[in-house]
């Protein structure tokens, strides 16, 4: 069965940063390409943000998803904000019955931290992906993949590009998200077993120094030496102003001789281009 049909509910709601006032006319053009194709939107009271990136409390961030959780006509969740605070809802969300009620949860950037979260705590897998993508400079595109995939059952929005740094097959359980929100889970409950799992990472911001952060915190967890292969989204700043040394090159200096696939793909991150990940699935490349 697709994920979504005409006549189906979704809902829209924003854990992290609020967004801007000035955002409200680009929320509503998404609601109308959403109801366009017989979609009926629900969203949350706390979309946009009250003071400062606030558009309410953590706990009242957290209350507002798990109604859509709760309410049985919502099939998808998408949650359209990213910034910084979205571990503030994580003590509050009901994670048993987000495992009830197995529903997609759409998100990305720093929804990495819900993410993962939800799959530490259900096993359920969720959609690394933005839907004001949709909305974006690639709108035409996205779109049409959007509803290829999730109105007609096809693959459009799950493929995409991608060359081995290392090895040549990569199979396995994948987690992960952008490189700097999931670290906000190191030593919480919330932190996913990265044994035997596929390690996807991809950021936004960030120079050569705070990449080589990063992953050295990652080094020194022992999660590159747990896990049986990574991939690599985009980076965009280190990527857009060609910086050096590359993500790939401080990875590599990282692994060592542990041999490990590595694959990388530009089609998978901050960029408005970009595609859909299934985190908490089995990937196969």
């Amino acid at each position: 069965m697709p994920l979504l049909k005409t006549g189906d509910t979704v809902a829209l709601v924003g854990c992290s940063n609020g967004l801007s006032l000035e955002m409200q006319g680009a929320v509503e053009k998404l609601r109308s390409l959403l109801e366009g194709w017989g979609l009926e939107v629900l969203s949350s009271s706390y979309i946009y943000a009250q003071k400062d990136v606030f558009a309410a409390s953590g706990k009242d961030r957290a209350v507002a998803l798990m109604n859509f959780y709760q309410n049985e006509s919502v099939k998808a969740i998408f949650d359209i904000s990213g910034g910084d605070i979205a571990n503030q809802v994580l003590p509050f969300l009901d994670f048993e019955r987000i495992k009830k009620a197995n529903k997609p949860y759409f998100g990305y950037s720093d929804l990495t931290t819900v993410i993962d979260s939800i799959y530490t705590k259900t096993g359920v897998s969720s959609y690394l992906y933005q839907v004001r993508f949709l909305i974006g400079e690639y709108a035409k595109v996205q779109q049409e993949a959007f509803y290829k995939t999730f109105f007609e059952e096809q693959e459009d929005l799950f493929q995409f590009d991608y060359h081995f740094i290392r090895g040549e097959n990569l199979e396995g359980i994948i987690i992960g998200g952008n490189i700097r929100c999931l670290l906000k889970l190191a030593g919480t409950p919330y932190f996913p077993d990265f044994k035997d799992k596929i390690l996807f990472l991809e950021g936004m911001s960030g120079k050569p120094a705070q990449i080589t952060t990063f992953l050295n915190q990652y080094k020194q967890m022992g999660i590159l030496d747990e896990v049986k292969g990574i991939l690599l989204g985009s980076f965009l700043e280190m990527e857009e102003k060609a910086l050096s040394p590359t993500v790939e090159e401080l990875l590599l200096e990282l692994i060592g001789d542990r041999d490990i696939p590595i694959a990388k793909t530009m089609q998978i991150g901050h960029g408005k281009d970009s595609k859909c990940l299934r985190i908490g699935e089995r990937i196969s490349l």
